[in-house]
């Protein structure tokens, strides 16, 4: 089974839940559409990560925009999320580009942001996809409102899933325990597969709440993104659940 049918087998995702939201969500979905439209579906993180998300999200608007990436591949849309802030970064500011440029990878296009970053990366494609649910668990857990029962829907929900063993391990552990920031930013390599992980983290995160607000910015510093960049991905997330309300 592929990654991206894994992502609506996690979500429960079917046509009919789907069109039932569809008038609700009209105008993300059609952002979404064009954004996913050309980029290949096994970007950023796999459908794995993109069901956890939905699990892991807290409010209304985000579980909305969660059913919606299901519909488009959550994998293709936090990709083009990312790609979207990253090239709004060097756009708006003069020494972003060269800064970039010094990057292993300058990606020239959505469908190449992802697969060129994972190419001059150190880490696997299989490595990242449980990087990407990690933070997003560490991030879930910040303020501590994963409780025993949300846990033990997750538990039940990654044991129906086409996961390796080995990799259920990592998703349960993850959820049992703390996640130091530094563990996340751990060789992950290039400046693309960074803004990533930031922005996953972002996407089931209030930076309104003062806990949640220290772990992303402690996640930056350890990153080493530059402020902008930062601000941008932090900006496309609200955008994305501005659409979905």
């Amino acid at each position: 089974m592929s990654l991206n049918n894994l992502l609506n087998q996690f979500l429960g995702s079917t046509p009919s839940s789907a069109s039932d939201n569809q008038g609700q969500s009209q105008g993300l979905s059609q952002t979404l559409s064009g954004l996913a439209s050309n980029i290949p579906g096994g970007l950023a993180g796999g459908a794995a990560a993109g069901g956890i998300m939905a699990l892991l999200m807290s409010n209304k608007s985000a579980r909305k925009y969660a059913g919606t990436a299901a519909k488009y591949g959550g994998a293709a849309i936090l990709g083009g999320l990312a790609f979207k802030a990253y090239k709004n970064w060097q756009n708006n500011d003069p020494a972003a580009s060269q800064q970039a440029s010094t990057s292993q990878v300058a990606a020239s296009s959505e469908e190449t942001f992802h697969q060129q970053a994972i190419e001059h990366s150190t880490e696997s494609e299989n490595e990242f996809e449980m990087n990407i649910i990690k933070a997003m668990i560490a991030a879930a857990r910040a303020d501590g409102h994963i409780d025993a029962q949300e846990q033990q829907s997750i538990f039940q929900a990654v044991e129906k899933m086409q996961l390796s063993a080995e990799d259920k391990a990592i998703v349960f552990d993850s959820l049992q325990k703390d996640i130091p920031v530094k563990e996340l930013a751990h060789g992950i390599s290039t400046m693309e597969l960074k803004a990533e992980i930031y922005l996953a983290s972002c996407l089931v995160i209030d930076p309104d709440h003062p806990a949640e607000r220290e772990h992303l910015d402690k996640l930056g510093a350890e990153l080493a993104l530059p402020r902008e960049l930062l601000q941008q991905l932090e900006l496309q997330a609200h955008q994305a659940y501005a659409e979905a309300a």
